[in-house]
Protein backbone atom coordinates (compact mmCIF):
# COMPACT_ATOMS: atom_id res chain seq x y z
CA UNK A 1 0.00 0.00 0.00
CA UNK A 2 2.83 2.38 0.87
CA UNK A 3 4.50 1.59 -2.45
CA UNK A 4 1.39 2.63 -4.39
CA UNK A 5 1.23 5.95 -2.54
CA UNK A 6 4.90 6.56 -3.28
CA UNK A 7 4.24 5.71 -6.92
CA UNK A 8 1.34 8.18 -7.13
CA UNK A 9 3.41 10.91 -5.48
CA UNK A 10 6.26 10.33 -7.92
CA UNK A 11 3.81 10.53 -10.84
CA UNK A 12 2.44 13.82 -9.50
CA UNK A 13 5.97 15.20 -9.16
CA UNK A 14 6.75 14.08 -12.70
CA UNK A 15 3.66 15.83 -14.01
CA UNK A 16 4.59 18.98 -12.11
CA UNK A 17 8.07 19.04 -13.62
CA UNK A 18 6.63 18.42 -17.09
CA UNK A 19 4.35 21.42 -16.68
CA UNK A 20 7.25 23.51 -15.47
CA UNK A 21 6.05 24.05 -11.94
CA UNK A 22 8.99 24.11 -9.58
CA UNK A 23 8.36 23.44 -5.91
CA UNK A 24 10.43 25.37 -3.35
CA UNK A 25 13.06 23.41 -1.45
CA UNK A 26 11.70 21.47 1.51
CA UNK A 27 13.79 23.42 4.01
CA UNK A 28 12.57 26.82 2.75
CA UNK A 29 9.59 28.19 4.69
CA UNK A 30 6.51 28.80 2.55
CA UNK A 31 6.43 32.53 3.27
CA UNK A 32 10.00 32.92 1.97
CA UNK A 33 9.09 30.99 -1.18
CA UNK A 34 6.21 33.37 -1.84
CA UNK A 35 8.32 36.44 -1.06
CA UNK A 36 10.94 35.19 -3.51
CA UNK A 37 8.58 35.93 -6.41
CA UNK A 38 8.86 39.29 -8.04
CA UNK A 39 5.81 41.53 -8.31
CA UNK A 40 5.32 41.08 -12.06
CA UNK A 41 5.99 37.36 -12.15
CA UNK A 42 2.95 35.21 -12.98
CA UNK A 43 2.60 31.61 -11.92
CA UNK A 44 0.88 29.56 -14.59
CA UNK A 45 0.55 26.39 -12.56
CA UNK A 46 -2.37 24.10 -13.36
CA UNK A 47 -5.14 23.83 -10.83
CA UNK A 48 -5.75 20.66 -8.87
CA UNK A 49 -8.74 19.79 -11.04
CA UNK A 50 -6.69 20.24 -14.21
CA UNK A 51 -3.97 17.99 -12.84
CA UNK A 52 -6.52 15.39 -11.82
CA UNK A 53 -8.23 15.54 -15.22
CA UNK A 54 -4.85 15.10 -16.92
CA UNK A 55 -4.09 12.07 -14.79
CA UNK A 56 -7.49 10.54 -15.59
CA UNK A 57 -6.90 11.19 -19.29
CA UNK A 58 -3.57 9.40 -18.99
CA UNK A 59 -5.23 6.39 -17.38
CA UNK A 60 -7.87 6.35 -20.10
CA UNK A 61 -5.22 6.51 -22.82
CA UNK A 62 -3.25 3.67 -21.21
CA UNK A 63 -6.38 1.52 -21.07
CA UNK A 64 -7.25 2.29 -24.69
CA UNK A 65 -3.69 1.50 -25.82
CA UNK A 66 -3.82 -1.77 -23.90
CA UNK A 67 -7.13 -2.70 -25.52
CA UNK A 68 -5.84 -1.83 -28.98
CA UNK A 69 -2.68 -3.90 -28.50
CA UNK A 70 -4.70 -6.85 -27.21
CA UNK A 71 -7.06 -6.64 -30.19
CA UNK A 72 -4.10 -6.40 -32.59
CA UNK A 73 -2.52 -9.46 -30.95
CA UNK A 74 -5.78 -11.39 -31.26
CA UNK A 75 -5.95 -10.50 -34.96
CA UNK A 76 -2.40 -11.75 -35.38
CA UNK A 77 -0.95 -8.48 -36.57
CA UNK A 78 2.82 -8.20 -36.84
CA UNK A 79 4.38 -5.95 -34.20
CA UNK A 80 1.84 -6.89 -31.54
CA UNK A 81 3.71 -9.51 -29.58
CA UNK A 82 2.57 -10.99 -26.30
CA UNK A 83 5.21 -9.16 -24.25
CA UNK A 84 4.01 -5.73 -25.43
CA UNK A 85 0.40 -6.69 -24.76
CA UNK A 86 1.16 -7.88 -21.24
CA UNK A 87 3.27 -4.82 -20.37
CA UNK A 88 0.57 -2.45 -21.65
CA UNK A 89 -2.06 -4.38 -19.71
CA UNK A 90 -0.06 -4.21 -16.48
CA UNK A 91 0.62 -0.50 -16.95
CA UNK A 92 -3.05 0.27 -17.44
CA UNK A 93 -4.03 -1.85 -14.42
CA UNK A 94 -1.45 -0.13 -12.23
CA UNK A 95 -2.54 3.32 -13.40
CA UNK A 96 -6.18 2.46 -12.70
CA UNK A 97 -5.39 1.12 -9.23
CA UNK A 98 -3.43 4.27 -8.41
CA UNK A 99 -6.34 6.41 -9.60
CA UNK A 100 -8.78 4.46 -7.45
CA UNK A 101 -6.45 4.85 -4.46
CA UNK A 102 -6.27 8.62 -4.98
CA UNK A 103 -10.06 8.76 -5.26
CA UNK A 104 -10.42 6.77 -2.03
CA UNK A 105 -8.04 9.13 -0.24
CA UNK A 106 -9.93 12.17 -1.52
CA UNK A 107 -13.26 10.73 -0.39
CA UNK A 108 -11.78 9.91 3.03
CA UNK A 109 -10.37 13.44 3.38
CA UNK A 110 -13.75 14.92 2.38
CA UNK A 111 -15.53 12.76 4.96
CA UNK A 112 -13.02 13.75 7.63
CA UNK A 113 -13.57 17.44 6.91
CA UNK A 114 -17.35 17.03 6.89
CA UNK A 115 -17.27 15.21 10.24
CA UNK A 116 -15.21 17.93 11.96
CA UNK A 117 -17.08 19.64 14.77
CA UNK A 118 -17.71 23.33 14.29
Amino acid sequence: MSHSITSVLSQIRTLQTQVGQVAPPADMPRSNAIQGLSEGQNINAPSFSQTLQGAIKGVNEAQQKSGQLAAAFERGEAGADLAKVMVASQQSQLAFRATVEVRNRLVQAYQDVMNMPL
